[in-house]
């Protein structure tokens, strides 16, 4: 198991665990999980960039941001008069990514979610 999906240091007693619930919650809105998608995939964007790209209105993606930003789970850099936004680390993108492969495992019925690899099938040698 990687250290950084090790859950044996975190108990149910954990002061964070309402705070936990609020990030779970923040991020329960599908407009703010693309956002988190594509800041993941770019890196840095601007309002206008992102409500390109999850299909919504600018001023709409504004109040998203800034309840990411709230949260820092978002933070800005001025770039003339643009706004350039990126995410503060790689946590909430992590999130995202688990809730969606929780998600295809929900759907999967009984079937290899997409993000399982199987094993390309073992070809036997060509013999002379």
């Amino acid at each position: 198991m990687h250290a950084e999906n090790d859950m044996s240091d975190v108990s149910l007693s954990s002061p964070y665990v309402e705070l936990a619930a609020e990030v779970l919650g923040l991020l329960s809105d599908p407009t703010r999980i693309r956002i988190i998608l594509a800041l993941e995939s770019d890196e840095e964007l601007s309002v206008g960039a992102l409500a390109e790209i999850v299909g919504k209105k600018p001023s709409g993606v504004s109040q998203h941001l800034a309840r990411l930003r709230m949260a820092r789970m978002v933070t800005t850099r001025q770039e003339g008069t643009s706004v350039m936004y990126r995410l503060v680390d790689e946590h909430a993108a992590a999130l995202v990514v688990e809730a969606i492969r929780q998600a295809e495992h929900a759907v999967a019925i009984g079937q290899i979610p997409p993000h399982h690899h199987t094993p390309a099938p073992i070809e036997p040698e060509a013999r002379s």
